[in-house]
Formats: C-alpha cells, structure tokens, sequence
C-alpha cells in the first residue's frame, strides 16, 4: 500500500492556525473526523493525548508525528498539517514544529496499512523531504513529494553485512510501534552507513518483531543498544554490554551511541531473577541505587499527598475550624473530608512511600516489612525522613535474609515468601526501628522546639528567616512539624506573627517549583512539568509535601532554591507585620490574617519567584 492512499487531499490541511501544542491535535482530529476517518473522535483524541503523556511525539528538526492506535478509528489515514510560524510542541530539540503528520491506526490494522506508516515515519528522517514539505504551497504538491520519495523507498534494498562478528545490535521500540519505532532505527542505520559500523536493527512495532536478532548475532556482537520505551525482551543479552536508552534518544543522538557500543563503554547486562525481563522504558533506564529507590516510594506516596491534600483544602473552604465539633463553625461534610483527607491518605503517606522503598530493593517480600516500619515512623512523629530510613532498612533487611537462605532445602522453597521473609522482615524492621531509630528522631524534633522558643524573644525577621526556611528543609518531615508545632503553640500564647511565616514559608516551595516548570520549561521532563501544575493547587493550599517528587529527584539544587525562598518569604510576614490566627494556612486564611493580607500574599509571591528564578538557574536543561 502506499502512503499516498492514506494521506489524502481530503486529510491535508496547509495553514496550521493555532499556536498550541492542544490546538494542533485539535484541528489535525478535526481534519480526520470531517474526512470520515474516525468513528469517536474525542475518544482518538484522548488516545493521542495518552501518547503524548509516555513522551512527546515531536521528534526535533520542525517535525512532531502524534499517533494513535485504537477502536476509535474507522480506517487507516494520515492527516498532514503545516504551520509556516511553528508552534511549541515541546519537540525533543526545544525548536518549533513546522509539520504536522497525525497518524490514525485502527486497532486491528493490516500489515500493508502499518508498513505504509512506518515507511512516512522512516522517509521523514531525511532532510531534503522535510526541506520540500515546508516549501510545499498546495495539497497537489504534498502529495507529490511523499509520492516520489515512497516509490525511492521501495525500489531500495537494504544490504546486510554478512558477518556476525564485530556487529553492533540494536533493538527500537515505542509504545505504538508505528513511528519513533522505524524513524530509530533509520537514523541509527543511516548513522552507522555513513561511520563505518556494522549494525543490525531490530524493530518492534505494531506488526510484530522484524529483522530479529539471532543468537548467534548476539554471543558476537560488540554491544546492544536498547532504545525502548517499551518492553522488550532482555534476558538474551546477559553477559553483553547493553546501552538502555528512550526510543527518542536514537534519533537524536545516534552516533553517539554507536560510538559508545563500539567502545563498549556500557555495563555487562545481568539478567533478571526471572526468565522473560523486560526492558519497559526510559522511566526505568539508568536509575539505580539510593535513587532508584527513593523515587519509587516518591512516585508511588505522590497519590496520597495530592488526593488527601486537596481534600483537607476544600474542607477548609467551610471555615478554619469546620471539622471541630466543638467549634461553632463545625459542618458534617467539611469534617468528612478532613477524616478522608488527613486522618487516612496523609495517615498512610509515610508507610507507602517506606514500603515501595523496599520493595524497589528487595522486590514484593521487602514490601510489607517497609509498610510496617513506615508505619512505626510515622506514629513515632520520625515523619517523612523516618520513612525513608524505614524503607531502605526495610529493604536491606529483605535481602539478607534473601541471601541467608540461599541454601534452603528446595522444599521449603515455597515458604520463603509467604512465611521466612514477613516473618523476619517485620520483625528485624520494626525492633530496630523501635529500638534504636524512632526516639532519637523524636528528640531532634524536641531539641529544636526548645531552641525556637529561646530564638522567640530576638529579633522578629531572623525568626521569621529561620522558621519558613525550615518549612522547606524536609517538606513535612522532623524539622518542618517542628518548626508547625511552634507556631500552633505562639498562637495559643498570642503570639500570631511566627505562624504567620511558617505558613508562607510552607506555600513556597510547591508555588515556586510549580513556577519554574512554568518559565523554565526545558528543564524539567513531561512528568515533572505535570506534577508542577498539581503544585500550584497544592502551594495555594499550603501542602509542603507537593515539592517532594522535585526535591527527591533533584536534592543539590531543589533544596536549596526552596529554603531560600521560604526563609525570604517568612523574615517578609515578620517584617510587614503579619499575624495569623488561624492554625492552618493556604490561600483560604488570607482574609482572616492580622495586617495587610496585600502585603502577606506579596510575601509569598516574592519567595516563591526567587525559588523558581534558582531553580531555573542551577537545574540543566533536560537532554
């Protein structure tokens, strides 16, 4: 088949209009829906957003190829989309995309159907076809450069190097399997024709694997190179020098890669516990040890904070003491939502993030261990650092006993999991955690409430520095409850200037790291730039917890901005004059504060802005 009964008159559309990255998608669906292509386009729509969401589709050199296969679509068909301006597509090169190709895949498509769109996806790699395309001026013309070049792609004929030995392997693969798949392998093929490499690619895309690698191949080759976003079967490299990277980074940077294989600069592949691991992408790529570990539990605690901080938020929409029963202002649904809020998704936060900790090391046996001494950390005031230490000794523990009973009779193998490893691990966990951790922690938190209270006589604006910045320092943990507990206790003596400032040290880090993903936008991955929108709701509501996905991935330069900006916007409350009456904080409290509520917003406003310009300035762009 070829392309060009795909892509029609029909479905060509020469003066993109809108100057978004939605708008885009949004005229190229509605091209599609009024050809008859689609049976449910708002259904094809919220698929290509989906595959938006694993990683952009704009691949650089002014060119974005957002696709989708799924149900919703009636037939086959591209639609072509052309913006002489450019729109920010959030292209992996950070330029503009000029044109637009929106692939539409039914999800039972043919075989003919899917090598049509490989072949547009593959025929985009070479410049003098984009050149054309944007010199294009009418819908005869378009269809005219992709007719030619697709007949000069089929008339070519690959040739494969005969020996296996001193080859360099390659495996491509993006979660649709129709475009970054083939355009990978294009430019590592063509990378490697032009250096001199011996290469062999495999391909899988929506038609199944191509051009597999044999194993032969694979006991003589140089390295692999993994370029995935996707699973792909991986126990067959063990014992080889394995590259693991995003399917993007093949097309970006191809010679470097083949540089690296052929100087073998990569790790031997090991292999799983298992027969049948997978590579799944680049959210699991590179990341090992403490880091690993830690955002496993971060990205799996990230539900609890932002479901159950949003909640205690909108309960306070029903006034400060709502969920009081003794307080007059006590409403029966503002209390509800506190209790599902704070007394149970905050409540569960610290024993998640220890347990995916553990589990991230020692696998699902590390998993309950870690819970359980998440748990005691969190009852035992040791807050968000004790989950970590809970975790990772959770986890540790797990593996030695792993390793301890390596040599256990092969009957009492069935056991290990369900009786040796919950057995052991809960209780080594929770007696150190007990014994040794949970009181020393909680006489840190002693030790500062004792020293906050002899600073509470000096100076007004050194206080107001120090509290808000130890809002910031570990987002909810020790020191931040310590500094909270504080100013709970100022309040019931009458002092109301100190929480004043800890309430606007604790908005600051998730406005401003919410801000920087808003200016700083190459900085930061699609995942963090989404996680930056829930931290203006979460910053407006006073949630400090909604900066810790930023921190734990990126602590040297994060925690600094935050604790800058915090402390700015605390010694401001103090220097405006500030109070705060209420025992809580967010933007819901401002019309009760003591002072100008202008000049305490302005406060934050000011701190949040220097966290987000520190974190624009120290963070490295996003490669």
């Amino acid at each position: 088949m070829r392309i060009t009964e795909l892509l029609t008159k029909d479905t060509i559309q020469l003066n993109i209009s809108s100057t978004s990255k939605t708008g885009v998608i949004d005229e190229l669906v509605s091209v599609l829906d009024k050809s008859g292509k689609l049976k449910d386009p708002k259904e094809f729509k919220q698929a290509i957003l989906n595959r938006e969401a694993q990683s952009t589709t704009g691949i650089g050199e002014g060119i974005a190829i957002p696709h989708a296969k799924t149900s919703a679509v009636k037939s086959p068909a591209i639609a072509f989309g052309k913006s002489a301006h450019g729109v920010d597509y959030e292209s992996l090169d950070g330029a503009p995309a000029h044109l637009f190709f929106m692939i539409a895949a039914t999800e039972g498509a043919n075989q003919t159907h899917l090598e049509a769109l490989s072949r547009l996806s593959s025929m985009l790699m070479d410049s003098d076809v984009r050149k054309a395309l944007v010199n294009a001026s009418s819908k005869e013309e378009v269809l005219e450069i992709i007719n030619v070049h697709d007949r000069e792609d089929e008339e070519e004929i690959p040739a494969e190097s005969s020996t296996n030995v001193g080859k360099v392997l390659a495996v491509t693969a993006c979660p649709t399997g129709i475009a970054h798949t083939y355009m990978a392998a294009d430019a590592l093929k063509a990378k490697a024709k032009e250096i001199g490499v011996n290469l062999k690619v495999e391909t899988n895309g929506s038609g199944g694997a191509k051009n597999v690698l044999t194993s032969e191949e694979i006991v003589n080759a140089v390295a692999i190179i993994v370029a995935a976003d996707t699973k792909v079967e991986m126990n067959r490299f063990k014992g080889k020098h394995v590259i693991e990277v995003p399917v993007a980074e093949a097309i970006r940077r191809p010679e470097e890669l083949l540089n690296q294989a052929m100087k073998q600069d990569a790790p031997l592949y090991k292999g799983g516990e298992r027969s049948g691991e997978t590579h799944a992408g680049p959210e699991k790529k590179q990341k090992s040890g403490f880091y690993k570990h830690l955002m496993n539990g971060v990205s799996n605690m990230l539900p609890f904070v932002v479901g159950g901080g949003i909640l205690i938020a909108i309960s306070f929409l029903f006034g400060i003491q709502s969920a009081n029963p003794d307080s007059p202002e006590y409403n029966e649904f503002a209390a509800m939502l506190m209790k599902i809020g704070g007394d149970n998704a905050f409540y569960l936060m610290v024993p998640v993030l220890a347990g995916f900790i553990a589990m991230s090391i020692a696998d699902r046996p590390g998993f309950a261990p870690g819970m359980i001494g998440g748990l005691i950390a969190a009852t035992g005031q040791s807050g968000f650092l004790g989950g970590i230490i809970a975790g990772f000794l959770a986890g540790y523990v797990v593996l030695g006993i792993k390793r301890l009973t390596n040599n256990f009779p092969p009957s009492l193998e069935g056991i290990k999991p369900v009786l040796i490893y919950p057995l052991l691990g809960i209780f080594i966990t929770g007696f150190i955690m007990l014994q040794f951790l949970v009181e020393p922690l909680s006489a840190v938190n002693t030790g500062i409430q004792n020293w906050l209270d002899g600073l509470g006589t000096g100076n007004l604006i050194l206080l107001g520095l120090v509290l808000g910045g130890m809002m910031a320092v570990d987002m909810g943990g020790p020191i931040n409850k310590a500094a909270f507990t504080f100013g709970i206790a100022m309040i019931e003596g009458g002092n109301l200037a100190p929480h004043a400032a800890i309430m606007a040290g604790g908005m600051v880090p998730p406005l401003g790291l919410a801000m920087a993903t808003t200016i700083f936008k190459k900085k930061f991955n699609d995942n963090e730039r989404k996680a930056g929108i829930a931290a203006y709701f979460m910053g407006a509501s006073f949630i400090t917890e909604g900066a810790i996905p930023f921190a734990a991935a990126d602590p040297f330069r994060v925690i600094p901005s935050i604790v800058t900006g915090s402390a700015v916007a605390g010694a401001l409350a103090m220097f405006f004059g500030i109070g705060l009456p209420a025992p809580h904080g967010g933007l819901f409290v401002f019309l009760v504060v003591e002072g100008n509520p202008f000049l305490y917003l302005l406060a934050v406003l000011i701190g949040s802005v220097i966290t987000a310009v520190m974190v624009g300035l120290l963070k490295k762009p996003i490669k």
